[in-house]
Parts: structure tokens; sequence; C-alpha cells
């Protein structure tokens, strides 16, 4: 990680153990989340007067600095992948269904980066009905990789970037449309809704509908 060439991927690490403000322990007891610098949230629990941070213990806090305040914790928590994202936000149990019986699972947690246009599960309920249901059969799995590899651009486009283009190429080999009318974003018939979701290996813009290779 020290290594020039990983310089990125270190500073994305490290700024998720940062969080904006002076939040003392007292109010990290309050959380069940907080978003980091480095853009992704970090999730919070309070066991049995203990408290986790990610997969850490925070073993001492308020350490107070002349410009925030330090907890230490006694593991390093690492930024969460695309999948184990959109997995713990609990809006995106059909797509994370669907990546299972896609077989892409294992492609979306890898190195990447990737940027994924994913639809929320009420996305997924505008499709005519027995839509998910057939999509999900295994007899299906070729046709459903295909639909979701096209909601996946390489490489790691951030909101700034997204509304500079026309088009983008996808994994799934077609392009998406894109177009910015009034300040909103569509891609393809469907519009952004939330954007920058940073992941440790891309970055998550959620969609209000599922686009359809052409």
């Amino acid at each position: 990680l020290l290594k020039p060439e990983n310089k990125e991927k270190l500073a994305s690490i490290l700024t998720y153990h940062v969080v904006a403000g002076k939040v003392m322990a007292a109010d990290v007891v309050k959380l069940t989340n907080a978003k980091t610098v480095q853009g992704s949230e970090v999730t919070i629990a309070v066991k049995g007067g203990k408290v986790k941070v990610d997969n850490a213990n925070v073993i001492k806090t308020d350490i107070q600095c002349g410009n925030g305040v330090i907890h230490v914790i006694d593991a390093v928590i690492l930024p969460k992948d695309i999948v184990d994202t959109a997995v713990s936000a609990g809006s995106f149990k059909t797509l994370a269904a669907a990546l299972k019986a896609a077989d892409l699972v294992e492609t979306l947690k890898g190195k990447g980066p990737f940027t994924v246009f994913a639809p929320t599960d009420e996305a997924f309920a505008k499709l005519p009905k027995g839509t998910v249901e057939a999509l999900l059969k295994p007899e299906n799995k070729e046709k459903l990789a295909s639909i979701l590899t096209y909601h996946v651009v390489a490489g790691k486009v951030m909101a700034a970037d997204v509304v500079k283009l026309t088009n983008a190429k996808t994994v799934q080999g077609s392009e998406v449309t894109i177009a910015v009318r009034g300040g909103k974003v569509k891609v393809d018939n469907a519009n952004v809704i939330k954007t920058d979701i940073q992941c440790g290996n891309g970055v998550i813009h959620v969609i209000d509908a599922v686009i359809l290779p052409k």
C-alpha cells in the first residue's frame, strides 16, 4: 500500500477512517452509521457498552486535538465493495439476488474499479409482473447477466464526469445514453436519483428504473 502506484487506494482506505466534524464519543454511540471523507459510510454498533466501527472495536475515545478528535480502534477498516455496499443499504435486495443468480457477485467484488447504475427494489418492481421471477431462473442466466452488465461501466466515473457525457460504453458491450436536462440526469429511460456512493472498488449511482440493452 505504501508503493506510489497504490497511492489512490491507500488514500481511499485512510479517508474511510475520517469523518468530517468533531464527533465525541457521547455522540458516536447515538449513531448507526457515519459518512466518511472517503464517501461511503461506516457502520456503528453499540453492544454491551462497547462500540464497534465496522469490524473494529473502539478501545480509546475522545483524544482531543487542536483540529478535531481521535478515537482509537483495534483494526484497520476497509471501504465496502460495490456488492456489500448495495446489500447493507437495504434498498437493493432484488439487485443483490440478481447478481447472485447471474454469477456476477465475485466480479463486482473484484478489483475494478466499476461504475454501477443501480436500480432500487422499487425500480425492479416497475417491470411487468413476473419479469424478475423469470429472469432469476437458471435458464435465463445469460439474459440476466446481459441486463446487469448493461448497468456497469468500467472505471470510476463520478457524477461530475457523468454529466459531461452523452453516452458511455457498458461492460455488456453496448452504450447507454446519458442526457442532462434541468440539472437532472437520465441514463436511457431511468432517472439518476442519488449519486457518488463511493465503494472500495468503484462508485454507485442510484437509478429509478431498470435499463435494458437495446
